[in-house]
């Protein structure tokens, strides 16, 4: 039975992998992740281009088995918004996208020897109008500097939001588990 890595360094991703599967291995791709998100591609290129450089990187190393590579990005009118870092680039994200909609875009890369499978989930979330206090209390609370976009939306980013679009939840953390279930029973991995 071939083996599960995760080309990732993300503990959202794991812990959705988790979801699905108990046996598998995290390894994190040394790419340049800069030089992608400045290349001048749209976002929805950047993030596809992203997980599957993470893939590739992780299944050079590892042919004989199945790599599966994400990313994720917000797109707000074709800007990309990644990971703040720091709660003033937070609070800066979040004012950006208060009272508008954006894109936020999860990309999946899965690899084996034989085969590639590439999506992308697009989902639309309509960030209700805050005020500075509310974002600053967010932030505060939930310190989602390693969140693209500003949020933890499976803690208490939900409440910044007045609509979502979606067909899989768990995309939104951070890895659509919906369809990266079908690919890997394709592939012959036992998922309940």
């Amino acid at each position: 039975m071939k083996k599960v890595i995760l080309a990732s360094g993300s503990a959202y991703r794991r812990e959705l992998l988790s979801r699905i599967l108990t046996d598998f291995d995290v390894q994190v791709p040394g790419i340049d992740e800069d030089a992608i998100k400045n290349s001048g591609q749209s976002p929805l290129q950047v993030a596809c281009t992203l997980a599957s450089m993470k893939a590739d990187a992780v299944a050079r190393l590892h042919p004989q088995h199945i790599v599966i590579g994400s990313d994720q990005l917000v797109d707000l009118d074709g800007t990309i918004l990644g990971k703040p870092g720091t709660a003033e680039q937070c609070c800066y994200q979040l004012q950006a996208m208060s009272g508008r909609i954006h894109r936020l875009i999860t990309a999946v890369c899965v690899v084996t020897a034989d085969d590639r499978y590439e999506f992308a989930e697009l989902i639309e979330m309509r960030m209700r109008k805050l005020q500075a206090a509310e974002i600053q209390r967010y932030v505060d609370r939930d310190a989602p500097f390693d969140c693209a976009g500003s949020y933890r939306i499976e803690s208490a980013g939900i409440a910044l939001f007045d609509a979502i679009r979606t067909t899989d939840s768990t995309a939104i953390i951070g890895l659509p588990l919906l369809r990266l279930s079908a690919v890997l029973r394709n592939l012959g991995v036992a998922i309940p």
